[in-house]
């Protein structure tokens, strides 16, 4: 890795499920100026009352280490990883698209959510909501080419991520 170029990283953290901790992490990060590129969070043990944590963030790698040491150094939290660096991972997220349109940018709307593997979720007359997953690129092109079509809103979860392979967090 370049040393001082920015470069996007997914980072998992396994935290105690209970209250403020979520709060803490955010803090680490808006009180050093770090930015959140996207943020999601669940129970993933509901025996051990674990949530995880996905962070995407943005710095040079100097900085990615600093907020991976900041991490650890939180109470609740049991394990932080750099789904970037630390091998083969899989990243997916979910968008929520509705495009108001008649006519040819209806049927043209219709035929990009196909080629997308969009879903219609919603149809009224005059619009549709279009729910897909896929890498944080996927949507974004889609969301770009909805645009001109009628696009009126877009709602999104956020990147989940999990390392490929037999081992687990």
């Amino acid at each position: 890795m370049e040393q001082g170029k920015v470069q996007r990283h997914t980072i998992s953290v396994l935290v105690d499920n209970e209250a403020g901790v979520l709060a803490r992490v955010i803090g680490l990060f808006s009180g050093r100026g770090y930015n959140i590129e996207s943020l999601t969070v669940a129970e993933v043990d509901n025996q051990a009352h674990f949530s995880r944590i996905t962070v995407v963030t943005s710095g040079t790698p100097m900085i990615i280490e600093q907020i991976k040491n900041q991490l650890r150094r939180l109470v609740p939290v049991h394990r932080v990883t750099d789904l970037t660096l630390d091998g083969p991972s899989l990243e997916r997220e979910l968008v929520l698209v509705k495009v108001r349109g008649t006519g040819e940018k209806r049927v043209e709307s219709l035929r990009i959510a196909d080629i997308f593997r969009a879903r219609v979720v919603d149809s009224t007359i005059e619009s549709f909501v279009f729910e897909m997953t896929g890498s944080t690129e996927k949507l974004n092109a889609f969301i770009n080419l909805m645009q001109p079509l009628g696009l009126v809103e877009v709602s999104r979860t956020g990147v989940v991520a999990i390392a490929r392979g037999a081992e687990a967090i």
